[in-house]
C-alpha cells in the first residue's frame, strides 16, 4: 500500500472514531459555499411589463449547415463500416446478457404494471412483440417496454466516464424497431425498403448505439448539469433507428436534432430527496421518444440544423452551461469493445468492486470465526464517481431505489448475508428490515482517493477501484482489501464469460421449460446460426401466449 493510500486511510479511521465517540455525523467533504436563500427571500423584482429587446441575429443566406456534432453522428450511421469482429461477439454477449436482465425484471410487479399496450387489450397487428410477455404493440410503446425491462434492475453493461450509462438501453429501441420492420415486411409491407432484419443486422445496430452514447460520454458530463443519461440513449437511438427505418442521411440529421431540441429528463429522481422507481424505466421513455421521433421525420417533419450552438436558445446555452461538446476520439467500434457486464451483483456499477471486496472479507472473517456483528467500522477508499453517486452513508433508505444507489447498504448485506441479489432491495426484503445491515451501513464511510479517480478516466485503465479497510470491534484492523477492475471488465472479460452465459440462464429459468432454456442457451453459443436468424423468428422464442 502506498504512503498516500495509508495517509487517506488513517485520516479516515480518525474521522470515523470521532464519530462513534460524539454519536453526530461528521462532514468527510467540505461543505457547498453557495448561500441559501428561503423561500420568501427576493433577489429581484420581475414584471411581465418589463422593456424588452432583441438579440441581434446574424441574417440567413443558403443553405443552413448542420452542427458538425450532428453531422458526424449521421455519417458515422450511413458510410461507416463496421469490421470488428471483436465488437461483433461481444456485441451477442451484450445482446443476450439484455434480454435475460429484461427477463428477470418481469418478476417484479412493480415493473410489470408499467408494461403493455396504451389501452389494455390492445394488440397491433405485425407489431413488435415483447419478450416474456403475450404483448404486440405498436414499436413507439414496445420500445417503452422493452426499454423499461431492460433497465429496471439495473444490472445490464454499462460504460463508466464523464458521464455515466448503461448502452445496453438502446436495444429497447433497436429491437422493438427491427421486430415491428421485419413482421411488417414480410406481411407486404415496405418499411425501410421492405429490409427483413437479421440478428447480425441487430448486432451491428447494438455496436452503433454503443458508439454514440460511450463516445459522447467520454468527455462530456451531463450529471454536473442536472441531466439524465439517457438523454445519449435517445440520441444513439434515433440515429440507429432512423438508418433502420431507410431515412437518408439528411433525414438522420432532422431526426438527431429533434433528439436534442426534444426535453431532455432532468436526473433529481436518482438522487436524495427524489430517488423514485422512474430511474427504472428513464431509458424505456428515452427509447420510446426516439422512435416516436423518427417516425415523425419519416412523414416529412424537418428538423433544426443548429439546434446545439444557436446562441441563447440552443441546447449548449439552455442545458450545457455554453460550453460545446468535446470528444476524444472519432466513431468506430471503440465502446462495445470495452463495455463493462455486470456479472456478479445487481448493483449499481460504481459499487461493483466494493461488494466484490466485501465478499472477499467475509472469507477472512470466517476464517477468523468473525461475522459482520464484530464489524465496528469499514473504510471504503474509493473514486469520486462512487462518492457523488451512491455514497449515502446516514440518508434513510426509503425505497428499492435508494437502496440499489446506496455503496453502504449494498456492502453491509454482503457482509451480513454474503449476498447481494435484487430481491434484497424490496422494502419487505430481509436486508431491508434486517438492524444489523441498517447499523453497519452508517458505520461505512467513503473517502477518495485522487489516484483511482486519475483512473477511472484513464483510457488504457477505465478501471472502477474500490478498497475496503474494516476494523473489528476489538480494534483489529484487517489488511485492506483492494479491488480495481470489476469481473466483466475488459481485463477480465475471459473469467467473465461463463459466468454471463450462467446468469442469462438463471434468468431464464423461471419462464420456460428446462429444455427451451437450453435451446436458448445453446444458440447464444453458436455465433453463426443465431446471426442469420430473421429477427422477428428469434424474438418469437422468448413470447408467451
Amino acid at each position: 500500500m502506498s504512503a498516500l493510500s495509508r495517509n487517506i486511510i488513517s485520516r479516515a479511521l480518525r474521522q470515523r472514531s470521532s464519530i462513534c465517540r460524539t454519536g453526530r455525523p461528521i462532514a468527510l467533504r467540505t461543505a457547498a459555499s453557495t448561500p441559501i436563500y428561503t423561500r420568501n427571500s427576493v433577489v429581484a423584482p420581475f414584471s411581465t411589463m418589463s422593456s424588452l429587446q432583441s438579440a441581434p441575429v446574424p441574417p440567413i443566406s443558403g443553405k443552413r449547415e448542420y452542427d458538425p456534432e450532428i453531422k458526424d453522428v449521421a455519417d458515422y450511421v450511413h458510410n461507416t463500416p463496421i469490421n470488428s469482429e471483436l465488437a461483433f461477439d461481444t456485441a451477442r454477449w451484450v445482446f443476450v446478457d439484455t434480454l435475460g436482465c429484461g427477463l428477470k425484471a418481469l418478476e417484479f410487479e412493480q415493473c410489470r404494471n408499467i408494461l403493455g399496450p396504451v389501452v389494455e387489450g390492445t394488440t397491433v397487428p405485425n407489431g413488435t412483440k415483447v419478450p416474456g410477455t403475450s404483448y404486440q404493440l405498436d414499436p413507439v410503446k414496445g420500445a417503452f417496454n422493452i426499454g423499461a425491462m431492460i433497465r429496471w434492475l439495473d444490472f445490464n453493461d454499462c460504460w463508466l466516464a464523464a458521464e455515466w450509462g448503461h448502452p445496453s438501453d438502446n436495444l429497447g429501441a433497436i429491437l422493438a424497431t427491427a421486430d415491428w420492420i421485419t413482421r411488417t415486411n414480410k406481411a407486404g409491407g415496405n418499411i425501410g425498403n421492405g429490409k427483413i432484419f437479421k440478428v447480425r443486422d441487430l448486432l451491428e445496430a447494438m455496436i452503433r448505439a454503443h458508439e454514440i452514447q460511450g463516445c459522447m460520454a467520454l468527455e462530456n458530463s451531463f450529471n454536473k448539469v442536472g441531466l439524465d443519461h439517457v438523454v445519449l440513449v435517445k440520441v444513439a437511438s434515433t440515429a440507429v433507428v432512423a438508418k433502420m427505418m431507410g431515412l437518408n442521411e439528411l433525414q438522420t440529421r432532422d431526426a438527431i436534432s429533434q433528439a436534442w431540441v426534444d426535453g431532455q429528463s432532468m436526473r433529481t429522481y436518482r438522487h436524495t430527496p427524489n430517488t423514485m422507481s422512474r430511474k427504472s424505466w428513464a431509458a424505456g421513455d428515452a427509447c420510446e421518444r426516439a422512435v416516436n421521433l423518427v417516425l415523425k421525420v419519416l412523414k416529412g417533419e424537418q428538423g433544426m440544423p443548429t439546434v446545439l450552438s444557436t446562441p441563447t436558445w440552443g441546447f449548449y446555452d439552455v442545458m450545457f452551461g455554453g460550453k460545446p461538446f468535446q470528444f476524444q476520439r472519432g466513431y468506430g467500434s471503440y465502446v462495445m469493445e470495452n463495455v463493462l457486464f455486470k456479472v456478479s451483483y445487481p448493483a449499481e456499477f460504481h459499487s461493483q468492486t466494493a461488494v466484490e471486496a466485501a465478499q472477499r472479507l467475509n472469507k477472512k472473517l470466517k476464517a477468523m470465526g468473525k461475522t459482520a456483528e464484530d464489524i465496528d467500522s469499514v473504510i471504503n477508499r474509493t473514486h469520486e464517481a462512487c462518492i457523488r453517486i451512491i455514497d449515502k452513508q446516514f440518508k434513510p433508505m426509503e425505497n428499492f431505489a435508494d437502496r440499489d444507489h446506496c455503496v453502504q447498504y449494498m456492502v453491509a448485506t454482503m457482509f451480513v448475508f454474503n449476498r447481494l441479489e435484487a430481491t434484497d432491495y424490496p422494502d419487505d426484503s430481509e436486508a431491508a428490515t434486517s438492524q444489523l445491515v441498517e447499523s453497519l451501513r452508517q458505520r461505512i464511510a467513503c473517502v477518495e482517493d485522487p489516484q483511482f479517480t486519475k483512473d477511472y478516466h484513464d483510457p488504457a485503465k477505465r478501471t472502477i477501484s474500490n478498497a475496503l479497510t474494516v476494523k473489528l470491534k476489538d480494534g483489529t484492523v484487517l489488511e485492506e482489501e483492494v479491488i480495481e477492475a470489476p469481473l466483466g471488465h475488459r481485463l477480465r472479460r475471459e473469467e467473465a464469460n461463463p459466468e454471463i452465459l450462467a446468469k442469462y440462464k438463471r434468468h431464464l429459468g423461471p419462464h420456460f421449460p428446462a429444455e427451451h432454456v437450453d435451446k436458448l442457451v445453446a444458440l447464444a453459443q453458436d455465433n453463426k446460426t443465431i446471426d442469420a436468424m430473421d429477427v422477428d423468428e428469434y424474438v418469437d422464442l422468448y413470447v408467451k401466449n
